[in-house]
């Protein structure tokens, strides 16, 4: 009785425990039209974007060619909180 007692009373508190959520890293590539975008307001207005579970990383400038540069940026998100298509469509897309 006391082996059936203390084993309930360790499965009440392992199922209490807080589930953890995955983390994901994510590189992003922010491509320019053309070679006149200015790289360093692309970049500031992506980092001004801001939610629960997004952390943004390092980033640089990397060639693509003919003088254009893509911006390539690292953030991590915690998957339950943020949706990498949500951010890009809600957020990141301008036409």
């Amino acid at each position: 009785e006391k082996k059936a007692a203390a084993e309930r009373e360790e499965q009440k508190k392992s199922s209490s425990k807080k589930k953890e959520s995955g983390k994901s890293s994510v590189l992003l590539d922010l491509k320019p039209w053309d070679d006149e975008t200015d790289m360093v307001k692309l970049e500031e207005a992506v980092r001004s974007v801001s939610m629960p579970g997004l952390l943004w990383g390092a980033s640089k400038l990397a060639p693509v060619g003919y003088g254009i540069k893509k911006l390539q940026i690292m953030m991590t998100i915690v998957d339950d909180l943020v949706s990498v298509d949500n951010l890009i469509e809600d957020y990141l897309i301008e036409e």
